[in-house]
């Protein structure tokens, strides 16, 4: 059997998966199986999914943190609402920081995860994807260290490129432990990779290694 067969199988195993167990992207699978082998995300916690549509990592993180948790999703494009009381969306830019504002003024406390599953338009040509993708997670971080409470997790979409090593970098200045994960739903040809940041070290640290 070929590798590309093998790869058409995968995708449309998860493919089908998503449709049979109604999650509304197969990239649900990757959030899951990440929460499923760390732990950073329980029962009661507060998440922010940036990047939030379709919805798939939204029903993920509702799943895991029950009718107690609290989740905010945030895209510049419309999201159906999910029907759960705890689960609320903001349409904004996560590129225009005034969105911290906005997200500060919807969370119940300082939220336990934030995930991050933002891509760029893809263009193609893949110096100008990887910049513009790493752009967008450096703007998730920013967002990120203002939301998170200290002890935090951050779950990030990343592409592999030169600006990789500078991003893995900043990560770990803010995060005690970082794990670089290629979930099983990933495409094996794919250059998207996930960054887990668990124990935020919070502000005041981050201001005396200034």
């Amino acid at each position: 059997m070929s590798g590309k067969w093998l790869e058409r199988r995968k995708r449309d195993y998860y493919y089908r998966r998503a449709k049979e167990e109604k999650y509304r992207s197969r990239a649900a699978y990757k959030l899951l199986e990440a929460i499923k082998k760390y732990g950073f995300m329980r029962p009661g916690d507060i998440i922010v999914d940036l990047g939030a549509a379709p919805g798939g990592w939204l029903q993920a993180a509702r799943q895991i943190v029950g009718e107690k948790g609290f989740v905010l999703g945030i895209d510049l494009r419309e999201i159906e609402p999910l029907n759960y009381d705890n689960v609320h969306l903001i349409l904004g830019d996560i590129r225009n920081l005034e969105i911290i504002r906005r997200i500060k003024a919807i969370l119940p406390r300082s939220a336990d995860v934030v995930i991050s599953d933002v891509s760029p338009n893809i263009s193609g040509i893949w110096e100008l994807d990887h910049a513009r993708q790493i752009e967008l997670a450096e703007n998730s971080l920013k967002i990120a260290l203002s939301v998170l409470r200290r002890g935090g997790s951050f779950f990030i979409k990343v592409f592999q490129g030169e600006f990789f090593s500078q991003f893995l970098s900043e990560v770990k200045n803010h995060f005690m432990r970082v794990e670089i994960i290629k979930p099983k739903a990933s495409r094996k040809e794919s250059a998207e990779i996930y960054l887990l940041g668990m124990n935020y070290r919070g502000f005041q640290h981050n201001a005396h290694r200034a």
